[in-house]
């Protein structure tokens, strides 16, 4: 199966208008400290076979990383599980911050997703 993929322009817009889409940020706890998506949570890669009941099952899971390239896998790999809606952000973070679109601070994470 091929992995779903999104945009960072198609995504704003999705955000910009209303969307139900959640977002998550599977890089590492050092490479957050560079910024989020705003209304982004995390979920590190390797945390994904653990808490992956825990993404939402009623909305696009919009996932990404700093390029692309591990989300992908990770989206591959919850299509495998039978989790089929997610979607890779292409190009990563840096796609989406090379498009002039805003990231925030990292928030203290709260106990679960959406």
């Amino acid at each position: 199966m091929l992995v779903r993929e999104i945009d960072a322009a198609e995504l704003q817009a999705r955000v910009d208008a209303g969307d139900h889409i959640a977002l998550i940020d599977i890089r590492s706890d050092a490479e957050l400290v560079q910024g989020i998506l705003p209304s982004a949570e995390h979920m590190a890669m390797h945390l994904i076979p653990l808490r992956m009941h825990d993404l939402p099952k009623d909305k696009d899971v919009v996932l990404y990383c700093r390029s692309g390239a591990r989300s992908y896998h990770a989206c591959s790999f919850l299509n495998q599980q039978g989790i089929h809606n997610v979607l890779n952000l292409r190009g990563g973070i840096i796609a989406w911050v090379r498009e002039g679109f805003e990231i925030v601070a990292p928030h203290k994470q709260r106990a679960g997703l959406m």
